[in-house]
């Protein structure tokens, strides 16, 4: 085994640091460590509905002090590509306050007409005419962003459509399909990393789906950890042909690289 030098981290929310409303195990102590050490990190969700301040309060009221500066989404991310790719451009949105602000913020403009773009990402409800608008812009020439592919999302009463199972239909009804921002997109990362000042060989993702966290990781050129606090169990690792530096229980096995900023892998 190597011993490799971590000096940038990014973790995934949910299923790594919380479970719904609730702290995971070591989550508060490994950001206290990050902290208390001068890492450099951010946590990551593909969910583009709340803007950083809300996840950072939500992730407060579970015990674990994140300032939203250290929160990176997928709406962040897709205002970032937008903005770099059509500078100043305007864009058809369907989504909540996390995806507009963060347009707004990049110099977007929102509009219905003649759009550059049309970017859907995630709303509580979903509006037939807010789709059926989408649809007559993308066939008249707007491209098409999503944030995230996600199919589902949780909620209370079991799960909810979710912005990849929307774009589905987006895709059927106009036969082009969307790029998608979000996680598994290693664009995600380099946008992170690009954000905290990182370089992919010192830097390492915490995740609890391999189908999304750790191939993303992979493909950026990430040291990866997979927990297991989470989605993925250790017997669907060996179904994957790729593989995390390190398989672990749950983000408190951490705590001591986070201190030493070396692991062996």
């Amino acid at each position: 085994m190597a011993v490799k030098n971590i000096e940038t981290w990014l973790t995934d929310m949910d299923g790594v640091l919380v479970h719904e409303n609730t702290a995971l195990p070591g989550a508060s102590e490994f950001i206290e460590t990050l902290k208390a050490n001068n890492r450099r990190f951010l946590v990551l969700t593909n969910n583009p509905i709340y803007t950083p301040r809300d996840l950072s309060a939500r992730l407060s009221r579970s015990g674990i002090d994140v300032p939203e500066e250290n929160i990176w989404t997928s709406a962040l991310a897709t205002a970032d590509f937008v903005a770099r790719t059509v500078p100043r451009g305007s864009a058809y949105v369907i989504g909540e306050a996390g995806l507009t602000t963060a347009l707004h913020e990049a110099g977007y403009i929102l509009s219905d007409s003649n759009p550059d773009y049309v970017i859907l990402g995630e709303t509580r409800t979903y509006s037939f005419e807010a789709i059926t608008t989408a649809i007559r812009l993308i066939l008249g020439g707007a491209r098409f962003i999503c944030t995230n592919p996600d199919a589902t999302g949780p909620s209370e009463n079991g799960v909810l459509p979710a912005a990849g199972s929307v774009a589905a239909l987006v895709t059927k009804a106009t036969g082009r399909e969307p790029y998608f921002v979000g996680k598994p997109n290693p664009i995600m990362f380099r946008t992170a990393l690009n954000r905290v000042g990182g370089h992919s060989e010192t830097t390492a993702m915490i995740g609890d789906r391999m189908d999304t966290d750790v191939v993303a990781g992979v493909e950026a050129g990430l040291n990866t950890f997979l927990v297991l606090s989470g989605i993925t169990s250790r017997d669907e690792v060996e179904t994957y042909p790729f593989r995390p530096d390190k398989v672990l229980d749950g983000i408190k096995d951490l705590i001591d690289v986070a201190q030493s900023g070396e692991v062996e892998i």
